[in-house]
């Protein structure tokens, strides 16, 4: 191959060629006076630039007469006169920044664009993963005026800046926030914090602006919040989060668990409760109308869910003389009875005892005998203990109760006898049952009395764990926390109604209400007199006996494990009483001996048992004559 060799020709006519374009640019460059022309063109055309520029400006300040002598000198600020018309001097004199004050028990953050609460964190409390208490935090509340002005502007406050003002005065901390339209005339929410309270003062109240803001025109407050969620169980937390309210002078309600859109009158206050804590709007003069919005926002308990519920209120406020002027207050703390009771403003209405006699019971049975006992001992014991008592109150009504079984059980053999003599009249053996019963002094019904009388007991201490706040996580034994569900086991997948877990306070309480439905049906079963239907109904008690605990575990699984320990010491503790009734108290000899002699006396009936029988010859002279008509 012949080698490649540099061809002086070649680098010679590149040198010359270079040397050619130089001596070019060096003939073509201007002279000072032509710089000097370009130069003055350029700095013409900027002038003109600018002369038009300002040409524009004053075009747009005449087309606007509010403008004339204001000074502004940026088409920016000019754009914000144009938007919030008389309240532009905020936006003009206030950052976009928030405003922090603690106290002892809360930690609060106020957002000076719209001048409300945008971080409330409750400082003695963490949830179920150690975290902190938010309430409010990252846009999950919104607090919002809506009005609108004399110059036909619609206007929203969480858009507008707030100028803060925080002063110290003792134990109580002011935070005033002001929408300015000078410093005499200006919109401000006023907060009032005592370092140990979980209630702040709270008012809205408007100066010089009766010609700025359109009476004509509703105004309305919107208070929303999306709860977060506290709790291990979302589905637990789920069922004891939703709207409270107080209205027409003292009655208060809830939405309960379900969604609610409602409009509700003279509302003297407004409650987001999320089970264990609760944010709470209260009014010196009530509304008189309140729209309120539930809405669940968990729609597959299975997932890993940040919120409970969505909540919002709309609220129409009133002038007074053309300015606003209404008091109020906010709580933001736990669900408490005993905090929230001493505020004495019918705010321990929020913790669901339950209605009525179960409430009543609750109130004034359960809550002071159970804050006696936790206050000395753990609460795992104290929930022990009052079982105990509670059983030991109720045991008489357990020995009626068993006494009457056993009762008929004595009589049955008659009983049967006498539905066979009378097996072609039912009536007829029915009226003479009933006769037999009354002389014998062993009517089923004594048997049912007692345990109606247990069902308020029952209910009231079911309606009691879930909102007992002193047990939130307490701890026993396996159990670490007795307001949540105890874990002993996590399980791969995830059962229907059951969850993922095993819980062992449910299974243990299964276990023990089979043992004591096994004692206790099989008491009436032996007692039941055989007849027709019977032997169904026998399958019926005996399917309840395997039935109830199943559907005690799947129910209580994911309950508190508190309520799950009351009732598997409860049923512990009958099972004993019941063994020792039947194998020591009562001897049926002797009650056989009783009824013998009863069956002896003359038995009047009552008013009810005359009546009972007057309807039962009633219908079978009906059945008769039906029967000789065919």
């Amino acid at each position: 191959m012949e080698e490649k060799k540099l061809d002086i020709n070649s680098v010679i006519g590149f040198i010359l060629i270079f040397g050619i374009l130089m001596y070019m640019l060096w003939q073509n460059q201007p002279t000072p006076e032509e710089l000097e022309a370009q130069e003055k063109v350029k700095q013409e055309q900027i002038e003109a630039e600018r002369k038009a520029e300002e040409l524009d400006q004053i075009k747009i300040t005449k087309s606007n007469d509010f403008l004339v002598g204001t000074g502004l000198d940026s088409l920016q600020e000019i754009a914000v006169k144009n938007k919030l018309g008389a309240f532009a001097y905020a936006a003009l004199n206030t950052s976009d920044k928030e405003t922090v004050v603690e106290s002892e028990l809360l930690a609060l953050k106020f957002s000076n664009k719209g001048g409300y609460l945008s971080e409330v964190r409750l400082k003695k409390f963490v949830d179920y993963d150690s975290l902190p208490i938010y309430l409010i935090k990252n846009n999950n509340s919104l607090f919002n005026l809506n009005f609108g002005t004399t110059d036909s502007r619609i206007l929203n406050t969480k858009d507008l800046p707030f100028k803060p003002t925080v002063t110290k005065n003792g134990d109580i901390t002011v935070i005033s926030m002001k929408l300015k339209v000078s410093e005499a005339k200006f919109l401000e929410y006023r907060y009032e914090l005592k370092d140990n309270d979980y209630m702040l003062d709270f008012t809205i109240r408007s100066q010089g602006l009766n010609d700025i803001i359109n009476s004509s025109q509703a105004i309305n407050l919107d208070w929303d919040l999306k709860g977060y969620r506290h709790a291990k169980s979302i589905s637990y937390e789920n069922r004891y989060t939703d709207t409270h309210y107080e209205y027409e002078g003292g009655k208060d309600d809830y939405t309960g668990a379900r969604d609610a859109d409602e409009e509700i009158e003279d509302v003297t206050w407004i409650g987001y409760k999320q089970h264990f804590f609760t944010s709470v709007l209260l009014t010196d003069k009530p509304f008189k109308t309140v729209h309120i919005k539930t809405e669940n926002l968990v729609e597959d308990e299975e997932i890993d869910t940040v919120f409970t519920k969505q909540f919002a209120s709309k609220i129409p406020l009133e002038l007074q003389g053309g300015e606003l002027n209404q008091t109020m207050d906010w709580y933001f703390g736990p669900s408490d009875f005993k905090v929230l009771d001493q505020y004495g403003r019918n705010l321990d209405e929020i913790v669901p005892f339950g209605w009525g006699i179960f409430g009543w019971i609750n109130r004034y049975i359960f809550m002071p005998l159970f804050g006696f006992l936790g206050g000395f001992m753990p609460y795992g014991i104290a929930i022990v203990v009052m079982t105990i008592l509670v059983k030991i109150l109720l045991s008489f009504v357990q020995y009626k109760q068993f006494l009457s079984q056993a009762k008929l059980k004595i009589l049955k053999p008659e009983l049967d006898a006498i539905r066979e003599k009378h097996k072609d009249n039912k009536m007829k053996a029915q009226q003479e049952t009933m006769a037999l019963q009354t002389k014998a002094g062993a009517s089923p019904m004594a048997g049912c009395l007692p345990a109606l009388i247990q069902l308020p007991v029952f209910y009231a201490l079911f309606q009691f764990f879930p909102s007992a706040f002193d047990l939130r996580q307490k701890s026993f034994l396996w159990a670490n926390d007795l307001s949540s569900y105890d874990v002993v086991a996590n399980l791969p997948f995830h059962i229907p109604f059951y969850g993922n877990h095993v819980s062992l306070f449910p299974l243990l309480a299964s276990i023990a209400i089979f043992f004591y439905m096994r004692l206790t049906t099989g008491q009436n079963m032996q007692s039941a007199p055989q007849q027709e239907g019977m032997p169904d109904m026998a399958k019926m008690m005996k399917y309840m006996m395997y039935f109830s605990p199943i559907m005690m575990l799947f129910f209580f699984n994911n309950y508190a494990s508190g309520l799950s320990l009351y009732y598997f010491i409860s049923n512990v503790i009958s099972i004993g009483i019941i063994l020792v009734i039947k194998n020591y108290i009562l001897d049926e000899d002797k009650i056989h001996a009783q009824i013998q002699e009863n069956k002896k006396k003359p038995k009047k009936q009552n008013r009810f048992q005359q009546k009972m029988a007057e309807m039962m010859e009633q219908a079978e002279k009906q059945k008769q004559a039906q029967q000789k008509r065919k």
